[in-house]
């Protein structure tokens, strides 16, 4: 008598296993809806929507700092956030908070320490400091293995481009006014990229000092 054989369902394990496109259509689903669980309720809570106390959104010149910021990759060395450890705390400041960063597209976090972290360094030294060691770092840090900026001093700020950006950023939340932007290229008139990335450091991490 001949051996009745019997189908293998759908979604047995053996078919899983034995299916290779099966099992990758089946990881993502799975990859997919665990992301989604664990990042859809972080755009509801108040912690990670609202600016906390002290935040305002950049003014023309620490806007055009930060462009300034990503446009040398000065984040590739620098992190901007602080984590919730003691050692971190112990010699950083306060650790980072999601409402520090809502003004931020993109936000300036990670954890890639070839320099110090700047999320607390506004205020610590002053506006003097800062210009020496853009300009050579090796001056106040013989050991820095950090490149010089010499041509920040040299060059004007880009004003003619701040209210488009501006307006791209309040259609994004950012609570700019027409006022604001109409006033931004004013702003930074006779400014230099130099003043502008220390406008920007020198604002880092105060609301929570």
């Amino acid at each position: 008598m001949a051996k009745q054989e019997h189908p293998i369902p759908l979604l047995s394990h053996e078919r899983v296993e034995t299916n290779n496109f099966l099992m990758i259509v089946l990881i993502l689903i799975v990859l997919s809806v665990g992301g989604l669980v664990e990042i859809v309720p972080l755009f509801f809570q108040k912690s990670t929507t609202e600016p906390i106390k002290g935040i305002e959104p950049y003014t023309p010149l620490q806007l055009a700092g930060r462009d300034i910021y990503q446009r040398e990759g000065c984040y590739n060395c620098h992190s901007q956030m602080i984590r919730p450890f003691r050692s971190e705390t112990l010699r950083y400041g306060h650790y980072s908070v999601a409402g520090e960063s809502v003004y931020d597209h993109p936000f300036q976090w990670g954890s890639k320490r070839t320099g110090p972290d700047l999320a607390r360094v506004g205020g610590k030294y002053n506006d003097e400091w800062h210009r020496i060691h853009l300009n050579n770092p090796r001056d106040l840090v013989p050991e820095s293995n950090m490149p010089a900026y010499p041509w920040l001093e040299k060059s004007p700020v880009d004003g003619d481009s701040l209210p488009a950006h501006m307006r791209a950023l309040r259609t994004v939340g950012v609570p700019y006014t027409d006022a604001q932007i109409a006033a931004a290229t004013a702003d930074v008139k006779g400014k230099t990229e130099l003043d502008a990335v220390v406008a920007y450091l020198q604002m880092l991490g105060l609301a929570l000092k």
